[in-house]
């Protein structure tokens, strides 16, 4: 099959598509024959050896995926040959082929294409994960999303409008309007105008003093910025750190507060965390789906063997939304 292997890092040009073995998978994995990946921001980290995957023979990058189960494992009967499915991956989504334990598939909802799908796992899990697991965002609370634009941002607006809470966002004003069609009540130019600022404008507006929950993928100098911005017992999940990963914490604001600062990752979680995780998206989030509350934000697709320039693209930060390969 073909897959991208990584035998080194640094710049796109170390995306090189290879033939690899099939992998055959365990006893309680199916082998899925890959319709499409999706780029996320732990790939190009990966590229550049800063965010290694798992132990494997062969480094493949790409931690979600949709597609048709092909095989299964003697164990694995929960899901029949032809069965159409997506779901995350501690890597291995570029390639034709790849295996994973069967409890963490999830069957493509009703209605959502197979290539489209591949857009939905990482993000949809992310800010679901993020705004109502960790956050405990609530109905009539008012939360702050950090890169609106991007694909947990684009999520995260839907799931907190669909929740009844009031949204803000901070993007680049290309994706300013895109914004405030998914239902964000304040979209902040992040370029032009501190969120600081037009964030409490906005709450005074409202009679609030600060956001409940925000969901940060930038961290760097907005960590003491959301400090700022969050209400007294409010929630800050960190899900990324795209503008830095060392500062200085206002530990006083902190205390006095009554912050809570949560971290979290989907790599890193044991598999037990992980099938949680796909049970949960298949009894709260696919019915959204399948009833149009949800829809996926697709911006861009690219066939496999167009990897680098995908990613070159997604560096540029242009996306609204995900951006699909389509396996061969």
């Amino acid at each position: 099959m073909q897959a991208v292997v990584l035998e080194g890092y640094g710049e796109v040009d170390v995306l090189t598509i290879q033939e690899i073995p099939l992998p055959e998978p365990g006893p309680t994995e199916v082998r899925v024959k890959v319709a499409a990946t999706a780029l996320n921001r732990a790939d190009l980290l990966q590229r550049r050896g800063l965010y290694p995957g798992p132990e494997a023979e062969y480094e493949i990058p790409g931690i979600e995926f949709s597609g048709t189960i092909e095989s299964s494992g003697e164990a694995a009967n929960k899901y029949p040959i032809g069965t159409k499915v997506m779901g995350i991956v501690g890597g291995g989504g570029y390639a034709e082929y790849l295996v994973a334990d069967e409890r963490q598939i999830i069957p493509i909802p009703e209605g959502i294409a197979v290539i489209e799908a591949a857009s939905i796992p990482e993000v949809w899990i992310t800010a679901f994960d993020a705004l109502m697991d960790k956050g405990n965002l609530k109905t009539g609370h008012k939360c702050l999303i950090h890169a609106g634009g991007s694909g947990v941002g684009t999520a995260g607006i839907q799931i907190a409008k669909e929740l009844g809470a009031q949204v803000a966002v901070t993007a680049s004003a290309p994706k300013l309007e895109a914004c405030k069609q998914l239902g964000a009540d304040l979209a902040v130019d992040y370029h032009a105008q501190d969120f600081v600022d037009e964030v409490k404008k906005w709450l005074e507006s409202t009679g609030n003093i600060g956001v409940d929950v925000i969901l940060d993928v930038v961290g760097g100098d907005y960590l003491e910025r959301n400090f700022r911005c969050i209400a007294s017992q409010g929630t800050i999940v960190q899900v990324g750190a795209m503008g830095g990963g060392k500062v200085d914490i206002n530990l006083g604001a902190l205390l006095q507060k009554r912050l809570t600062l949560i971290g979290t990752v989907l790599r890193s979680r044991s598999i037990e965390e992980k099938i949680a995780l796909a049970e949960i998206f298949i009894s709260r989030i696919t019915p959204k789906f399948e009833d149009g509350s949800y829809k996926p934000v697709i911006d861009t697709k690219y066939p496999f063997q167009r990897i680098a320039e995908a990613h070159t693209y997604m560096e540029s930060n242009k996306n609204i939304g995900k951006i699909i390969i389509e396996l061969p």
